[in-house]
């Protein structure tokens, strides 16, 4: 059965997911190494994993495939399940595809030098109503294009 699995931590558009996933009968997996409340819904469920570094993500990569969306903002992550087949995207409306993932990655890891140098940059910008409005316009294309791969 298709799902969508939620990368939970800091993603501020569970409520999103879940209205997206109700009009569609998909379950929705949201994995976080800290208790979040879900709704009591039998196709929505909350999965709690160890503590530790990549814990929720290696659950996440260990099981998302063909016909699933995974909504994540870390891109080692997306990069992990569009190899399965799986479809990956951003609470900001990022669609990750193969052909993107590997310059996603280099600048990721560009970021994280010049950070550890001590450079300062800035956080991401606050959340809009047209935030919500993008992720959900990409949720959509997203569980559309998985279906059709399913």
């Amino acid at each position: 059965m298709a799902a969508i699995y939620v990368d939970a931590d800091a993603c501020p558009v569970k409520e999103e997911v879940y209205k997206v996933a109700r009009r569609v009968g998909m379950d929705v997996l949201v994995v976080a190494n800290a208790f979040i409340r879900t709704p009591s819904e039998p196709r929505i469920r909350f999965v709690l994993v160890d503590a530790g570094p990549d814990v929720a993500d290696d659950w996440i990569a260990e099981r998302a495939g063909r016909g699933d969306v995974v909504v994540t903002n870390d891109i080692p992550l997306a990069g992990r399940v569009l190899e399965t087949g799986a479809e990956a995207l951003s609470p900001t409306a990022k669609v990750f595809t193969t052909d993107m993932i590997g310059s996603a990655l280099a600048t990721r890891g560009l970021m994280e030098h010049l950070r550890s140098f001590g450079e300062i940059t800035s956080g991401p910008k606050p959340f809009s109503q047209k935030d919500r409005s993008a992720f959900l316009s990409a949720l959509d294309a997203a569980v559309n294009r998985a279906r059709k791969k399913a």
